[in-house]
């Protein structure tokens, strides 16, 4: 027979101390996250896959749920609205003013120290790009890239590397370099003619957020945000691997400069770019193409390329005169 003192004692039950340390990592994560910080391993690490904490929270539920333990149901009802609130899209999504000036077609590949370098070549000669951010791109890759499209696309800036540290934009524009920003792996940036118009062009390919270098991973976040503001008069593209989502606050940061993501503004935010080999389904979108306030944005697919756990991210933009 139960007593009144029972429901002091729900937690006891069998499901209800699995749910509770269910909800309790779940709220961990889902706190950094209001609190606007990405915190310490294994948080920055979680927060990529955000939306996919719906699932133990779901589990939680119904473990409390077959316990009778209603503390806990409210607590797990809690944090499912939490979760659904952030995994709603962030950042700005309002019209430009003006005129449109030009059409720009944008594609950014993480090719995976070279080894799609091939299927790349035959995408950029599909889609017809006509901006061409690739990361990871080694010395192999990059004479590729230089024998087979320097017809479509004989413009270039570069940082040179082995492995994973060469990065390169091609383009069918002419392109004038710019220091790039400094960073574990190259981070390489231009000014184009686009219109009539200087539009600035950085990729972005910060270090992973991996257990041992969560510091170095926010350190050249917050440099690709300061080469953001660098120029604010100016149009601006930013694509590339960013090894973070809209759940990290270190990339929030970056959106806080003016700019949207243009996956997002067509409707395709949360689509997943990685791990595109071993679970696409479950994986997280950071890979992203950044753009100025002068811009809108339409189809944008995500390419499979093969040889890389990267999807390709292809998006058409528009120029407009702005304010």
């Amino acid at each position: 027979m139960e007593t009144a003192g029972d429901g002091a004692e729900q937690p006891r039950r069998p499901g209800a101390w699995p749910a509770a340390l269910l909800f309790a990592a779940v709220s961990v994560v889902v706190g950094c996250r209001a609190a606007d910080t990405d915190a310490v391993t294994p948080v920055p690490q979680l927060l990529a896959f955000l939306p996919w904490l719906l699932l133990p929270t779901a589990a939680g539920l119904l473990l409390t749920l077959r316990a009778r333990w209603w503390t806990g149901a409210v607590w797990g009802v809690a944090l499912l609205g939490l979760l659904a609130w952030y995994i709603e899209p962030y950042g700005k999504t309002d019209d430009p003013a003006g005129p449109p000036v030009a059409r720009l077609r944008v594609l950014t590949a993480n090719v995976e120290y070279g080894r799609a370098t091939g299927p790349l070549v035959d995408a950029v000669r599909r889609e017809k790009p006509d901006l061409v951010f690739v990361q990871e791109c080694d010395r192999r890759c990059g004479a590729v890239l230089e024998r087979d499209l320097s017809a479509t696309h004989p413009h270039r800036s570069a940082v040179e590397g082995d492995g994973s540290k060469g990065s390169v934009i091609l383009s069918s524009l002419p392109l004038t370099p710019t220091p790039p920003v400094p960073g574990t792996m190259g981070m390489p940036g231009a000014t184009a003619d686009v219109g009539g118009r200087t539009v600035r062009l950085q990729l972005a390919h910060p270090m992973p957020p991996l257990p041992d270098q969560v510091p170095v991973w926010q350190r050249e976040l917050a440099g690709i945000r300061d080469a953001a503001k660098a120029a604010p008069g100016l149009p601006a593209v930013l694509a590339g691997d960013f090894n973070a989502t809209q759940d990290h606050a270190a990339f929030r940061r970056i959106l806080d400069t003016g700019l949207r993501d243009a996956a997002r503004l067509d409707g395709a935010d949360r689509t997943p770019t990685w791990p595109a080999r071993t679970a696409p389904a479950f994986g997280a979108q950071i890979d992203h193409v950044l753009v100025s306030e002068e811009f809108t944005a339409d189809r944008a697919r995500f390419l499979g390329l093969g040889d890389t756990d990267h999807r390709a991210v292809l998006v058409d933009l528009t120029l407009h005169t702005g304010r």
